[in-house]
């Protein structure tokens, strides 16, 4: 069942959004060369502490993870994309480092990821990070009343095929609300006019995400991260939005 919130509640949600979003650009700020990726962590969960919120992933038990999550964030390296475990990693010049976090505050959680370069950037990882931005931005606009949750899907799917990449249909984006996994699952491809109808008051986290060459992932033995299985390079971006009787509003921006 997928639960339309009120203006009210959208309000309650944009608050935790705001928080998840400077939480965010604090872990960024911090990702220099050298760093150990535990004290990004500890960045989080200070923030998390000072604020009196509540961290989603920590004991997080879903089927595909071994074992409740122990951290408050998500911190991919490399070819690592999704649910990377805070590890003892000092960055390196040129890690491509994607920062996944969500949280609630006051009952109410928003969910957000960004992708960044450590140091000397390469081409072709700048190229793929405005991929998922460019992909993410077209499933906001498409979040409209009208369309249709394929739409959604479609527009972000085309974006990234557009700029040579294959979408994975693994992992995708949700629902999001008083919970961070709602009702329904938001793919990151798909087909226009399909799906449920869009209404006002619905909550999603949008969340397109891609290898540079292959669609397929492979798990590490810590049961959680996610890597490209040939050894590529990955990059995500995500936002908590909300479906208005106009254009959707973004909750995790600043």
């Amino acid at each position: 069942m997928i639960e339309l919130k009120s203006p009210s509640e959208v309000d309650a949600m944009a608050v935790a959004g705001t928080f998840v979003a400077q939480a965010i650009d604090a872990v960024i700020a911090a990702a220099e060369v050298g760093v150990d990726l535990r004290d990004l962590e500890l960045i989080v969960r200070g923030m998390i502490a000072d604020r009196g919120a509540e961290s989603c992933y920590w004991d997080y038990s879903p089927d595909f993870g071994r074992g409740p999550f122990r951290n408050t964030v998500c911190l991919s390296v490399n070819d690592a994309v999704l649910h990377g475990l805070p590890h003892a990693y000092e960055l390196r010049d040129g890690d491509l480092l994607s920062v996944d976090l969500a949280v609630s505050v006051d009952g109410w959680v928003a969910d957000s990821a960004r992708s960044v370069v450590v140091g000397t950037a390469r081409a072709e990882d700048l190229a793929m990070i405005e991929a998922t931005r460019v992909a993410l931005e077209a499933g906001i606009a498409t979040a409209r009343p009208g369309n249709r949750l394929g739409d959604v899907s479609a527009a972000m799917g085309a974006e990234l095929r557009a700029r040579g990449y294959r979408v994975n249909d693994e992992f995708g984006g949700h629902g999001i609300g008083r919970t961070m996994h709602e009702s329904p699952s938001v793919p990151n491809d798909g087909r226009r006019r399909r799906g449920i109808p869009l209404k006002p008051g619905m909550t999603l986290a949008l969340e397109p995400w891609v290898v540079a060459t292959t669609d397929r992932v492979v798990f590490d033995d810590d049961g959680w991260t996610v890597r490209s299985a040939d050894g590529s390079r990955g990059a995500h971006s995500e936002h908590t939005i909300a479906v208005t009787d106009g254009d959707a509003r973004v909750l995790t921006a600043l």
